[in-house]
C-alpha cells in the first residue's frame, strides 16, 4: 500500500492516463497487487508501474488497467520488462490464457507496448472497440479500443 501515493504521482505526471483519485491507487496496491507490479530506482524510490486485475467472468485473462514510467527512465524498455515480469508471475501463480488492455486511438506508445508484447510472445492480437466516444460523459473523450492478446502457448 506504500506505493499507492507513487504510482497516483507517475499517472499524474504522465499526462497520458485518466487519473483516477489517490484513494484508489491505494486501494489498488492493496486489493491488486498480486496483479501488479513496480520498478524501483537504487534509492527504492518507485519509478514504474504496471497495474492489473484478473476479470472475475474470466479468471485466466489478466487486465491491463495502467502502464507509466517516470519521465526520467523512459525508453529503457522498462514498460516492456514490467509486463513480461507481471505475466509471467501472474501465469505461474494462477495461470494465464490471455491479457486484455484498453487503449485510445492516440495512444502510439501504448500500441507499441502490446503490440510488440504479442510478438514477442508469438501470439495473437486483436482489436475492437470495447467503448464507444458517445459512452464517456467528458465529450472530447477518444474510444477504448480493446486489445486482446492470446491464447498463450501451453
Amino acid at each position: 500500500m506504500e506505493d499507492g501515493a507513487a504510482i497516483w504521482r507517475i499517472a499524474r505526471d504522465s499526462e497520458v492516463l485518466d487519473l483516477n483519485s489517490s484513494y484508489s491507487y491505494l486501494l489498488w496496491c492493496r486489493d491488486f497487487a498480486s496483479t501488479s507490479v513496480v520498478a524501483r530506482d537504487e534509492n527504492g524510490d518507485v519509478i514504474a508501474f504496471v497495474t492489473g486485475y484478473l476479470r472475475p467472468d474470466r479468471p485466466q485473462t489478466l487486465v491491463v488497467w495502467q502502464v507509466a514510467v517516470d519521465q526520467a527512465h523512459r525508453g529503457k524498455g522498462l514498460a516492456a520488462t514490467l509486463l513480461d515480469a507481471l505475466t509471467t508471475r501472474v501465469t505461474a501463480d494462477q495461470g494465464l490464457v490471455g491479457v486484455e488492455t484498453t487503449v485510445t486511438p492516440d495512444n502510439t506508445a501504448s500500441d507499441r507496448l502490446f503490440t510488440s508484447y504479442a510478438l514477442r510472445h508469438d501470439v495473437a492480437l486483436e482489436r475492437e472497440v470495447l467503448f464507444d466516444s458517445g459512452l464517456f460523459p467528458e465529450e472530447a473523450h477518444l474510444p477504448e479500443v480493446l486489445y486482446r492478446i492470446g491464447p498463450f502457448h501451453a
